[in-house]
């Protein structure tokens, strides 16, 4: 496969489709794919023939299971961390040009959709789950933080549902995500093909409506009442105590699973989503998001999660510092502060920064 191979685009009808093509890597993001997908998305804002774009993923098991986070391993441990700054540079302008993209983008959320998969999803103007739709921001099991927009998104969850998701990395589905506000319309899977097909002929909202269902239960909403008392504490600490000692079997796990995740990066997650709730807009977070993600590459913990998970696959991470009580409040505040090198800027500087 060819560098280009890895973002399919075509245009039929009315429509610019826009096609994730790495599927054996369940079409993970890489800075080369960041690239095409904004020249396709400048490409087709200025075409008038083009009246939507829909996103997509190559394969059955997913739209994109994450960014390629292989390549953020060796580049921390071996290149200093320059290429995955970049990345993330070009990667969160992104997320916030679909966000504020003129055409209806429309987001085929079908299958596994985590992380960087999140962020090119979650963020569009039509967000479409299936039953086979499984999302998650799973970044405090590799010793990192909810990025491209996911301390947006799940700060405004109802409740503290967004804080149970993003400490824990809990995966939800359809159902589940329309109440998060990570989606917005439910399509059986079997549908999705017509669906699409359909967009290059007829609009947006007649073409959804025709093939919309009602979503499968979830399973969230039963468990607001502990989600929201344990997660509702001021510090990640009280929120394991609330858990273990809840007396819902579905809340001590949830503890179990925060007892296994990068303590720094539950600390700075946490404080993460409560200053998420305070800045006010996409952009303001992700500002904030890049300056967590530059301090994280000179922390142990995301070189270390991403060996333990992915690289050797041993499961078995050690952190450092390995215990809640020894990540600081210094430490904390350490990746909130400006990065050595340029800000992302996109709050501050606005269309200025975002065209730069």
């Amino acid at each position: 496969m060819s560098a280009d191979d890895s973002v399919l685009l075509h245009t039929e009808g009315r429509a610019g489709y826009l096609t994730l093509n790495r599927p054996r890597a369940l079409n993970a993001l890489d800075h080369t794919m960041v690239r095409r997908i904004d020249e396709a998305l400048t490409a087709w804002e200025h075409d008038p023939a083009v009246a939507t774009v829909v996103l997509r993923g190559a394969g059955a098991r997913g739209l994109c299971a994450g960014g390629d986070i292989r390549a953020i391993h060796r580049d921390a441990s071996a290149g200093g961390g320059a290429s995955s700054r970049a990345f993330w540079r070009d990667e969160y302008r992104l997320n916030d040009r679909i966000a504020r993209y003129p055409k209806p983008y429309v987001a085929l959320m079908d299958g596994i959709v985590m992380g960087g998969g999140v962020g090119l999803s979650a963020h569009a103007g039509v967000r479409i789950v299936t039953e086979r739709s499984r999302i998650a921001m799973p970044e405090t099991g590799i010793g990192f933080v909810p990025d491209v927009g996911g301390t947006f998104l799940l700060a405004r969850a109802p409740g503290e549902l967004g804080t149970h998701l993003a400490l824990t990395g809990a995966a939800v589905g359809a159902a589940d995500a329309l109440l998060l506000g990570l989606a917005d319309h439910f399509v059986p899977a079997a549908r999705l093909s017509d669906l699409a097909d359909g967009l290059a002929g007829a609009g947006v909202p007649e073409t959804v409506a025709r093939h919309a269902a009602t979503a499968p239960g979830g399973e969230l909403a039963a468990h607001r009442e502990w989600i929201d008392s344990c997660y509702a504490a001021d510090t990640v600490e009280e929120i394991t105590e609330r858990l273990a000692d809840s007396g819902e079997q579905a809340a001590k796990e949830a503890a179990e699973t925060l007892y296994t995740r990068s303590p720094t990066s539950l600390k700075v997650t946490l404080a993460a989503l409560r200053r998420a709730r305070a800045l006010g807009s996409l952009e303001h977070a992700l500002d904030q998001e890049y300056r967590i993600a530059c301090a994280m590459l000179t922390s142990p913990d995301l070189v270390e999660g991403i060996r333990a998970q992915i690289i050797d696959k041993d499961r078995d991470p050690r952190w450092t510092p390995d215990r809640l009580a020894a990540v600081t409040a210094a430490e904390v505040a350490r990746h909130f502060a400006p990065p050595a090198g340029p800000d992302l800027g996109l709050g501050a500087g606005g269309a200025a920064a975002r065209d730069a």
